[in-house]
């Protein structure tokens, strides 16, 4: 079974997103903030990463080029996942290694498309 890494300060947020992955055949790790991200990240890297921008302690943008300098840091497919919408965040994500971004909120549907897109699914 491929993993997900949820990562978002909001426990409505991650538990939302942890049902839909749930039904996507994923099994679902949680983090709060990017330094518990990275704390999971060194412990076993996941398949997957989906990846809040603004939270406490370390944000997304800043977990995302930690985890990218790491030993197969490049493996996991990372998806933004934030109410970040300017065009110069998406693209500082994507140049830092996102794989895909998608806009809070979110349904089934769009993480399912966007999964697919980056070949999870």
């Amino acid at each position: 079974m491929k993993t997900c890494l949820v990562v978002d300060d909001s426990s409505v947020i991650r538990k939302v997103a942890r049902r839909i992955l749930e039904g996507m055949e994923f099994e679902i790790i949680e983090a709060e903030d990017g330094q518990q991200a990275l704390n999971v990240c060194q412990r076993g890297l996941p398949d997957a990463v989906l990846l809040d921008w603004n939270m406490p302690v370390m944000d997304g943008y800043d977990f995302l080029r930690t985890l990218r300098r790491m030993p197969g840091g490049d493996r996991p497919k990372v998806v933004f996942c934030t109410t970040e919408n300017e065009v110069a965040q998406i693209a500082r994500a994507i140049h830092a290694g996102a794989d895909e971004y998608i806009m809070k909120p979110f349904d089934k549907d769009i993480i399912a498309a966007k999964f697919q897109e980056v070949g999870l699914v």
